[in-house]
């Protein structure tokens, strides 16, 4: 199985053979390189796709390569922002989808079934960490009473703004949930540019990532990622990740916060506050990355599918399934956790 590699240090990726070489540098003041270190060495046909978190030099010849080998590039800035891709050419972009996707985004009761449908799946995967913690004498009662409320309104609503409206409610009220869940830290107000305490920047650093598995999953299917539902599309931004992204959040980044702060592998150690900045310093980061990544790994039985699905490949099943709708081949159902 094809897996995700993370460059956190400052280097230089290379060819070399059927291989990617990456050489660290230690950089002085001044951010010139000052020292090599140790090379790795990456087998193409094991990589699915690189997250750079460090400045990374690397020549034509090299994003050649990783074109040809289907290999896609995310960069992430010092403060956790998420700064572009590069991706393989595209291979499966079909006009038809193209054509239907427009035709869903300009029709507003075709928008909306699909909005509707993302906000759906997002409340529900939110209420389901929120019961779990409810049954470990959590008490989360008004909490999910509450999103439950916002939900119903829902199926009723008839604008895509007030449909973002509503999901801002949901967002807030599960983010209260948070400060019950957590032991040893609080989430307090939601704050994302820049992130004020510790999980805030959990959450801002871990949806940056999940927006980037989604934008690959998209890219591997045939719908055109700039086309959204629930986001406008605008410049600049892959707006159907986000749409995608938010059914998502709460299984893979949500979970793997509470994983990581109430077990105590990321402690206030692991965080440094800069100008009114709260970020994950190296050490943090590479904590937090290996529990998302353990967590895309991981597997459950499908229901549908009648076997056992990893929540990365879940992520493309997502899109082939409103590759389907658009297309009026099935209804489109968002995931929902069932356990």
């Amino acid at each position: 199985m094809k897996k995700s590699y993370y460059l956190f240090n400052p280097g230089t990726l290379q060819r070399k053979d059927n291989t990617l070489k990456f050489t660290p540098v230690t950089e002085d003041e001044n951010g010139a390189a000052a020292k090599e270190g140790q090379p790795r060495y990456l087998p193409v046909e094991n990589i699915d796709d690189l997250y750079v978190f460090g400045s990374l030099t690397a020549n034509s010849a090299t994003y050649n390569f990783l074109g040809q080998n289907g290999i896609a590039v995310h960069f992430f800035d010092y403060y956790e922002n998420y700064t572009g891709s590069f991706m393989p050419k595209d291979q499966l972009l079909a006009g038809k989808v193209i054509l239907s996707q427009v035709a869903h985004y300009q029709k507003k009761s075709k928008r909306l079934i699909i909005a509707r449908k993302f906000i759906e799946g997002a409340a529900h995967n939110m209420l389901t960490n929120l019961k779990y913690y409810n049954r470990r004498g959590k008490d989360m009662a008004d909490i999910m009473d509450n999103i439950a409320k916002y939900a119903e309104q829902i199926p009723s609503t008839d604008a895509v703004d007030v449909l973002m409206g509503i999901e801002g409610n949901i967002r807030q009220t599960y983010y209260d949930g948070f400060n019950l869940i957590l032991n040893d830290f609080e989430m307090g107000t939601r704050t994302r540019q820049p992130p004020r305490n510790e999980v805030n920047a959990l959450v801002s650093f871990g949806n940056m990532m999940c927006y980037s598995l989604c934008l690959r999953a998209i890219h591997q299917t045939q719908l055109n990622p700039t086309i959204s539902y629930l986001h406008e599309p605008g410049y600049r931004r892959y707006s159907l990740a986000l749409d995608i992204a938010e059914i998502f959040k709460p299984i893979l980044v949500d979970k793997a916060i509470f994983k990581v702060l109430n077990k105590k592998e990321i402690q206030s150690k692991h965080f440094d506050m800069k100008l009114n900045r709260c970020v994950l310093n190296d050490s943090g980061k590479k904590i937090f990355v290996q529990a998302i990544e353990e967590r895309l790994q991981e597997t459950f039985q499908h229901r549908s599918l009648h076997r056992h699905v990893s929540y990365k490949h879940l992520i493309r099943l997502e899109c082939y399934k409103l590759n389907k709708h658009i297309l009026e081949m099935e209804e489109y159902k968002p995931f929902k956790m069932y356990w």
